[in-house]
């Protein structure tokens, strides 16, 4: 039942959320303050922007989490903001939170030094760019299903900066306590066997915006037109025995994103992302391929929400590597005008993943497997059906196919919000 408690009240919002918007048609004003409030996920006062990701989520591990945070605007100081949150989790009973303050240092290029102390928990085998914009989803679908995460209490020093208005780049020095919330342990020949750990990272973050468009406003450097392909590239260093860090690794991350527009809202997309890690790794920062599919006997009980570029048939906690590469291509037909109110959009979905690992018995008391032989997974979806919602439907196929047919399969639901007028 709890597995289900999340959905019931996403449908509440929704529904209700709907409503409020046909009941304000009239009241222009109020509908584009609700509609600029959603799209950017903050909720604006005069001296403080309260952050809508943290208000309400779900997890296997901590259950609802729910709290407050944000940052101040301009009305406090163009030169210096602060930023924190704090949240609980109702199954582990336990407090979150994070904390920093940044110093603009030149409004032409967006160069900002941030320090931040954060004490909160993190999905084992997520990998992130420094450089990515933050996102705010009213709802987030792979969020209800995990299961693995590892505490982090990091402290934080980064610089960023666009070198030009196509370069966005930030710098960060980090020292973490890593203790994963799972029975694990990393077990090296020589280091000794670990449960919970010290990393010592720098990381360099670049992201190439070669054919978008750009303007200098007020408050900076902003894009105006997003132009394909872009491009982003990272590199972290783990430094061992330095601020006692107790292993000693690196990592190459890079994700290429090519459009095609086409008429009537037709559109073709490719998502290509890669990794490479080298050295002591532990399994908390190696890369899974975002897997979206929960361990269910039966394709009711796995019905779920479909992410946006998750591995739908792909089981959590199924594989992990520490080099690896998907390839994700999407074709948008043009939206089917059945009605007035009904224009649903059909999408035509190909996914692949391959990759591996070294010093695979490093890892203990966890048991998955790697990608060498390549994962494919073929999909359709049918979104905007009703109130945003629609339907989903996945296939695995290829060389990790499943003997049972109905295990291979998945069917979700979609959502899609467009809060733009």
């Amino acid at each position: 039942m709890k597995y289900y408690l999340h959905y019931y009240l996403f449908f509440f919002l929704i529904i209700f959320n709907s409503q409020a918007q046909s009941e304000t048609q009239s009241d222009s004003i109020n509908t584009s303050v609700f509609s600029k409030t959603l799209e950017s996920g903050y909720l604006e006062t005069k001296y403080f922007n309260f952050d809508l990701r943290y208000l309400v989520k779900y997890n296997q591990y901590e259950g609802f989490r729910t709290g407050i945070g944000g940052v101040t605007n301009s009305n406090v100081s163009d030169v210096i903001r602060f930023e924190g949150y704090t949240v609980y989790g109702f199954i582990d009973d336990a407090f979150k939170y994070s904390f920093g303050t940044g110093v603009r240092l030149a409004k032409k290029t967006n160069t900002w030094l941030n320090v931040n102390y954060t004490d909160d928990l993190q999905e084992t085998g997520s990998s992130n760019f420094l450089t990515d914009q933050r996102l705010f989803q009213l709802f987030e679908p792979r969020l209800i299903n995990i299961e693995l995460f590892h505490k982090h209490i990091t402290k934080a020093i980064s610089l960023e900066h666009q070198l030009a208005p196509e370069i966005l780049t930030e710098t960060q020095f980090a020292q973490s306590k890593i203790e994963p919330k799972y029975d694990y342990n990393y077990n090296h020949e020589t280091l000794g066997n670990y449960e919970n750990y010290k990393l010592s990272l720098l990381t360099f973050s670049t992201q190439l915006s070669l054919f978008s468009e750009f303007k200098q406003t007020p408050t900076g450097i902003v894009e105006t037109k997003s132009g394909f392909p872009k491009f982003t590239i990272q590199y972290t260093k783990s430094f061992s025995n330095f601020l006692k860090s107790d292993f000693g690794f690196s990592k190459l991350d890079f994700r290429a994103i090519q459009q095609f527009k086409y008429k009537k809202e037709a559109l073709t997309e490719f998502v290509l992302t890669s990794g490479l890690a080298n050295g002591d790794i532990p399994i908390t920062h190696t890369y899974h391929a975002y897997p979206n599919n929960v361990n269910k006997e039966t394709i009711l009980q796995r019905f779920s929400v479909a992410g946006t570029n998750s591995f739908e048939t792909m089981y959590f906690n199924e594989f992990y590597s520490d080099k690896f590469a998907t390839l994700q291509m999407k074709h948008k037909l043009s939206p089917v005008i059945i009605s007035p109110w009904l224009k649903p959009k059909i999408v035509l979905i190909y996914r692949y993943a391959i990759g591996n690992m070294d010093n695979i018995n490093r890892h203990e008391n966890i048991t998955f497997g790697t990608l060498e032989k390549g994962y494919s997974e073929a999909g359709l979806e049918i979104n905007k059906l009703f109130f945003g919602f629609g339907l989903s439907f996945a296939y695995r196929h290829g060389a990790y196919h499943l003997p049972e047919f109905g295990d291979n399969f998945a069917f979700k639901f979609t959502f899609n919000l467009n809060l733009k007028k």
